[in-house]
């Protein structure tokens, strides 16, 4: 049972491999698609990653917090929702923590003081993703030559 939920999140988190890897304390553009009536758009939401739940799970959820005319806001988003148009990485910081809900209380100066800027590579997906799309991959071409296999020795 433990092995089919391990493949079962592994399907769905390489499913969408246009998601960069996000870690609390980056700073991302996520582009929502909102319906009204028969209309849909695209809404642009930048702010700092605070926290993400259930990272391994097959649905983890983020919040996004932002502050606009000098009122926070904050977003939960599941991170595979089909509401999400694409999450651009913007800036990368490195935090000590895996949560930051302390952002919520501290001004930007000191919250800038106590995360670091750190380089990254732009990409969407990151290599333990694409690693894992090459196993799904290897696993499936080789359940179909044994499938062909079996077929032809039943012939």
């Amino acid at each position: 049972m433990h092995q089919k939920l391990v493949e079962f999140n592994k399907n769905l988190r390489t499913a969408r491999t246009d998601l960069p890897l996000l870690q609390a304390g980056d700073v991302v553009k996520v582009r929502r698609k909102i319906k009204e009536g028969e209309k849909t758009r695209i809404q642009m939401f930048q702010g700092m990653v605070i926290a993400i739940k259930g990272g391994q799970s097959s649905s983890p959820m983020v919040t996004i917090r932002k502050v606009s005319s000098g009122i926070g806001v904050e977003i939960i988003l599941p991170l595979l929702s089909s509401q999400i148009d694409s999450i651009e990485l913007v800036k990368r910081t490195k935090a000590r923590r895996g949560k930051l809900y302390f952002v919520r209380t501290k001004s930007a100066k000191t919250i800038g003081k106590k995360l670091k800027e750190v380089p990254f590579e732009i990409g969407h997906a990151g290599k333990e993703v694409q690693d894992i799309v090459k196993e799904v991959q290897a696993a499936t071409k080789a359940e179909t030559t044994e499938v062909k296999a079996e077929e032809a020795k039943a012939e």
